[in-house]
């Protein structure tokens, strides 16, 4: 078993690790992914707006505090989708 796992250790390090390089006529592609990590970051933006509207209007009335959550979720998608390309990256190279 021993020697099973040494050789599977072997063939993963033997196995070439390229870089992504990206296709000829394909710049669309990327053009296309910028518009939508600007729309989804547009979106990030106004539900932080409405978020923190909500809270200011419900705190006179004592219901200030349950909004903290979805502002928390909204400055999380903002986190992942400003980090996309880095995480992708991360995860591939692991």
């Amino acid at each position: 078993m021993g020697t099973m796992t040494m050789l599977l250790a072997e063939a993963a390090v033997a196995l070439p690790n390229p870089d992504p390089i990206q296709p000829p006529g394909t710049e669309g592609i990327t053009s296309i992914m910028g518009w939508v990590k600007w729309l989804a970051l547009a979106i990030c933006i106004v539900g932080l707006m409405v978020a923190g509207a909500l809270m200011a209007i419900q705190s006179r009335r004592g219901e200030g505090g349950e909004h903290a959550g979805k502002i928390g979720m909204a400055l999380g998608g903002v986190i992942v989708i400003s980090a996309a390309g880095a995480l992708v990256g991360f995860l591939m190279s692991a």
